[in-house]
């Protein structure tokens, strides 16, 4: 039988796949996707579907997630993915908070970003009545999508595209044109690989020569609270994991009261992002630990902590946890990496968590390098 041939064969599903699957369409070439799995089941479909601009590192990462949250606005319309909604606002609790939101706001990145006083936001945002409130950043770059729904619709347009799909098809090797599958070989000219969590099977080596590990988080989805939250919500604990304010000089202090007032948050990775669905339900999280293969349980006692600064930050008692779940992502110093094992062949891998906010940015890097 006659191998399938594509021009360009990427390997994983996920978020970052599928937007080198959507640069390659739009190129005119003829594009396939592999993934082990018979649908996405990873990082892409287990995370808050927020794509996240402001906060994040002050290189590269910052001007891709513009540009990517921009494919997303183009995108979601014609993929008929809805933007559940937009903005975000970065609540501050304690006075050395506040002083690193205020030196964000007149960096560069800080660029359309407005300062709010604590009535201010209660007089805008209902329900987040925090008495410990010492204002707040709006951001109004930010958009939010339901990561389920989003891959699932993004992944049925591209197949309306011309794109091919090859589920349960878990790829074993890799010798240019020639790609090995257990379901038989392939032919592509060109391959990408795009493969979230698994370290392991395509080249293991670049990912530890990277120091690559895996994140894994505790989220879950509240009740409605009865009301709609009009954007994404964060607080001080985001300001020392999201590198673009914990790069700013001003955030030492900030983290010196958190690890007298709260070490047990910060010894877990806690922070705070609440995100609404459209039924008025909110995802919370997370947390993080780091392993090479971390446990598969869940632990209610660090789920504990996320809902006690979900109550300190918006004043009022966390609805009931209606589901709970693990997510895991690749981890290492640096943001992203994009390897060339061959010269035809790219290793792709978001080492930050931040994959749905920079994955159409970097997707159109890669195929530069390549076409």
């Amino acid at each position: 039988m006659a191998l399938l041939h594509y021009d360009l064969l990427i390997i994983g599903s996920g978020i970052v796949g599928l937007a080198h699957a959507l640069g390659a369409q739009q190129r005119g070439l003829k594009v396939a996707v592999c993934d082990r799995h018979a649908a996405p089941v990873g990082a892409s479909i287990r995370n808050f579907g927020f794509i996240t601009v402001t906060g994040q590192s002050a290189d590269q990462t910052w001007e891709r997630a513009r540009r990517s949250r921009d494919i997303w606005a183009e995108l979601a319309p014609r993929a008929g993915i809805d933007i559940v909604h937009r903005g975000l606002l970065v609540t501050a609790q304690r006075p050395e908070a506040m002083t690193v939101l205020e030196a964000f706001r007149v960096h560069p990145m800080g660029v359309d970003c407005r300062i709010l006083t604590p009535n201010e936001v209660r007089d805008t945002y209902a329900g987040l009545t925090g008495e410990a409130l010492c204002g707040a950043l709006y951001s109004p770059h930010e958009l939010r999508v339901h990561s389920p729904t989003a891959i699932s619709r993004l992944i049925d347009w591209l197949k309306s595209q011309g794109v091919t799909f090859h589920f349960e098809t878990a790829v074993t090797a890799i010798d240019p044109p020639y790609i090995s599958t257990a379901r038989g070989d392939i032919c592509a000219e060109s391959i990408v690989v795009c493969p979230g969590d698994d370290l392991n099977t395509l080249y293991p080596d670049v990912y530890d020569r990277h120091g690559v590990t895996l994140s894994k988080l505790h989220m879950m989805r509240l009740a409605s609270p009865g009301f709609r939250l009009p954007c994404a919500l964060m607080s001080d604990l985001s300001l020392i994991r999201y590198r673009g304010y914990a790069e700013r000089p001003e955030s030492a202090a900030l983290k010196h009261r958190l690890e007298r007032e709260c070490p047990n948050a910060l010894r877990h990775g806690v922070h705070l992002i609440v995100v609404q669905d459209a039924d008025g339900a909110l995802v919370v999280g997370d947390s993080h630990h780091y392993a090479r293969t971390p446990d598969p349980f869940y632990n209610q006692r660090i789920e504990a902590l996320i809902l006690e600064e979900f109550t300190r930050v918006c004043g009022f008692p966390a609805p009931s946890v209606i589901e709970r779940w693990l997510g895991t992502y690749p981890s290492a110093d640096n943001d992203m990496f994009c390897e060339a094992p061959h010269p035809r062949v790219r290793l792709v891998s978001v080492t930050s968590g931040t994959g749905a906010s920079t994955a159409f940015a970097i997707a159109e890097d890669t195929l530069k390098s390549l076409f």
